[in-house]
């Protein structure tokens, strides 16, 4: 059994808490909260999916199972880290603040259709995709790319879109012109938005 200390936690969202490994400071453990574990048996079962279809984790944290913790069973996966090391922060931080978004803008606004055509090419299903569940990898000053980390799947009850390279591709745009709309609306004036801005 893995113990996790409290101190170790750098997130938490609506069904679980991450924290960083107590022995690879390189994976984070996902723990599900008020044992609502229904999420994480989704997410597993679509990274296994991942796994076997080969998709190059350019952009999606690399999944190794699940192991059991003091709090609870949690899931590893790899921490996104940025170049000096310290963990990446959410899409959401570098937008509601301006100084990052000045700092960061042309690294940000790059890494917009980097991120489309990833889950394109490669036909993978989000959720809702949303930029609290995005993070920004800094690789260097300039330049980064978005990762997302939460919300990855088909809730389908019959999930055709996982095999169906038309019905994905639709889900996946779908998906991406929500998000577009949603980032928009929050932040009209962002110039980090200026790729997806309609002109």
């Amino acid at each position: 059994m893995i113990t996790i200390d409290s101190a170790s936690l750098v997130g938490k969202g609506l069904h679980r808490e991450c924290y960083t490994h107590p022995d690879d400071v390189n994976l984070c453990i996902k723990v599900a909260i008020n044992e609502n574990v229904k999420e994480t048996k989704r997410e597993k079962k679509y990274y296994e999916f991942l796994k076997n279809k080969q998709i190059p984790w350019d952009m999606l944290p690399r999944f190794y199972g699940n192991i059991e913790t003091n709090i609870g069973q949690g899931a590893v996966f790899d921490m996104i880290r940025d170049h000096d090391g310290s963990v990446a922060k959410t899409l959401e931080y570098y937008l509601v603040s301006d100084v990052e978004t000045e700092k960061n803008c042309g690294g940000l606004s790059e890494s917009f259709p980097l991120l489309k055509n990833y889950l394109l090419d490669h036909e993978i299903i989000t959720m809702t995709i949303k930029p609290k569940n995005i993070l920004y990898q800094r690789l260097s000053d300039e330049h980064g790319k978005l990762v997302i980390v939460d919300n990855i799947g088909n809730s389908d009850f019959f999930p055709i879109a996982n095999y169906s390279k038309c019905f994905g591709r639709k889900k996946i745009l779908r998906k991406w012109r929500r998000f577009e709309a949603a980032l928009l609306s929050s932040y009209p004036d962002s110039k980090v938005l200026a790729p997806i801005r309609p002109h």
